[in-house]
């Protein structure tokens, strides 16, 4: 069983190795409408009920943290288990890391591939209404990016597009951004810069998909053939569903983070800027995972 936020539960969401999945809302998440006081009441009353399944273990596999372990104590568990100096020489990536804990538990150690499943129904809504050629590959661009280091601007992505369908003219695309103005000072998105990208590649079948819901970005990159993204949520979700993926890296640690468990391209300039990354590199990275794991 799976205790995570509700902003997280649909990435765990139908997994068939989860036999059951509970949830709790940060107050930083609440949507309009919901009370801090309701939402630290829910999440009593959750505790509360999972204490009483007496369970024997609790794994925390991000590590320590107080407010996790303030969670599994409130359960009163068997046991425990958390990160220690043993697991983190594993392996660099967190995925190495957290299924070392696996000796914990008596079980062999192992590092499957990461499963995120799609919701049939949010696929098929948005199968509908982007009327996508069958047979033709579909290739998602994700031009958001949290941190500064690893942007890519929307004239590299439209140029991007427009090289790769003069190759491959049945090529499709997916565009995905975070939604929202720059200029939005609680919640910046990337709503200009994907109108730019579509501006400069109306000749090109590319179809904006503007994601408010996790469950919709999931069934979005369900379609894709191949991902183009930063590193970030959005790329391990499409680990998650198998998807070859050309990944950008600035300021971050690409043995600990790098796509687990696909065929990956992973680019990092000397300079650990994004912005820097030439077209062509892009192109000849993207051109060679769709080479080797997309059919023509």
């Amino acid at each position: 069983e799976v205790l995570a936020t509700r902003y997280n539960q649909a990435v765990l969401k139908n997994n068939p190795d989860i036999d059951a999945l509970h949830f709790y809302v940060k107050a930083k998440h609440r949507e309009a409408g919901e009370s801090v006081m309701a939402i630290y009441w829910q999440r009593m009353r959750m505790l509360w009920q999972l204490r009483q399944r007496k369970f024997d273990v609790v794994i925390i596999a991000g590590g320590h943290s107080n407010s996790a372990m303030r969670l599994a104590r409130a359960i009163k568990p068997g046991r425990i288990v958390l990160l220690d100096e043993a697991d983190t020489l594993a392996g660099d990536n967190e995925v190495e890391k957290c299924c070392h804990l696996l000796r914990h538990l008596g079980l062999a150690y192992e590092t499957p591939a990461p499963c995120v499943m799609a919701d049939p129904t949010e696929v098929a809504t948005l199968r509908g209404k982007l009327n996508l050629a069958n047979g033709k590959p579909v290739i998602g661009l994700h031009i958001s990016a949290r941190k500064p280091s690893q942007r890519w601007s929307a004239e590299n992505f439209a140029e991007l597009a427009r090289h790769v369908q003069g190759s491959r003219p049945d090529a499709q695309f997916l565009l995905f951004w975070a939604p929202g103005s720059e200029n939005n000072p609680l919640h910046p998105g990337d709503d200009e810069k994907a109108a730019h990208v579509l501006a400069h590649t109306q000749a090109i079948a590319i179809h904006p998909v503007a994601t408010h819901r996790v469950e919709e970005l999931i069934a979005a990159l369900s379609l894709c053939h191949v991902v183009v993204c930063a590193d970030g949520g959005a790329m391990h979700l499409a680990a998650g569903l198998g998807k070859p993926i050309v990944c950008f890296f600035g300021e971050s640690d690409t043995q600990r983070w790098h796509p687990w468990g696909v065929p990956y391209e992973l680019l990092q300039p000397a300079n650990r800027n994004v912005a820097t990354l030439p077209v062509e590199t892009v192109q000849a990275a993207l051109q060679r995972l769709m080479t080797t794991h997309v059919s023509s």
